[in-house]
């Protein structure tokens, strides 16, 4: 495990953090009363958020078996959140005991909670970065010493992006990381829009930026930008409960829930 020194007595309660609000949203125990109330006024913009917090963690696992089955043997998540089982390296490595899979976040409250990130199968290996999205080259860096950069591997960046402003160049962002990968990588996304409820929207990234936060909402268009170069794999971009579904039902429970995901290869 690779940590930049930030521990766990140094978490902010005073503030709402994006990490412990989606755990809340999950109903996960890892948030406090700062927390409960600013996610309290997202429910009540956006009352499907606890719904949206579950399809996107329903896409993740769908797209991690998918690439494994592809034959992906390494995986690189960022904005990885509190763990929440099944986490990414149980999914991958049911499939392929071998595989490795690196995990990065900059919220202390996860370095708290990395050793569950870190039981991998005795065949496999995982780690845990410290460090944010707007460090690229530290994650590349720190990401080496577990992953042969080499072969091919899957990044994902589920649910994160929507917590990168334009000012912060996710655009750049995206293309350095996905640059440092031999053909064959593959790219997984998910990204809240406001194509369909554009005044909820403005109320809830309001609430984060309030609280601290950095929260933008991008159209189907915008998203779309993240794949420039890379070659979608069908179904292409949807909206998160249309792409490759489990059943039916998984499908038309959340078949309104405003996330785009997509999963696309590097040639």
């Amino acid at each position: 495990m690779t940590d930049t020194g930030t521990g766990a007595d140094e978490i902010d309660t005073s503030k709402p953090q994006s990490a412990r609000m989606y755990d809340y949203f999950l109903g996960g125990k890892d948030n406090y009363p700062v927390d409960w109330e600013a996610a309290e006024q997202v429910i009540s913009f956006f009352p499907a958020v606890r719904e949206m917090a579950r399809t996107n963690r329903d896409f993740m696992h769908r797209a991690a078996r998918l690439l494994a089955r592809r034959g992906i043997r390494q995986f690189l998540d960022i904005g990885t959140g509190i763990p929440t089982e099944p986490n990414l390296h149980q999914i991958v490595q049911a499939i392929s005991p071998s595989a490795r899979v690196v995990y990065a976040d900059n919220d202390p409250i996860v370095l708290r909670h990395a050793e569950a990130l870190l039981h991998s199968d005795p065949q496999g290996r995982t780690a845990y970065i410290q460090a944010d999205a707007q460090e690229p080259e530290k994650i590349l860096a720190a990401a080496r010493q577990t992953l042969d950069f080499d072969q091919p591997v899957a990044l994902s960046m589920v649910a994160l992006l929507h917590l990168v402003g334009d000012e912060d160049d996710p655009y750049g962002i995206v293309r350095e990381l996905v640059g440092s990968l031999a053909p064959g990588s593959h790219l997984a996304l998910s990204h809240a829009t406001g194509d369909f409820d554009p005044e909820a929207w403005e109320r809830v990234v309001e609430v984060y930026r309030k609280g601290g936060t950095t929260a933008q909402v991008r159209s189907r268009e915008e998203f779309a930008g993240f794949f420039t170069g890379l070659e979608l794999l069908d179904p292409g971009i949807e909206l998160a409960a249309r792409w490759n579904p489990e059943g039916e039902r998984a499908r038309t429970e959340g078949e309104q829930i405003p996330l785009y995901v997509g999963v696309a290869r590097k040639p």
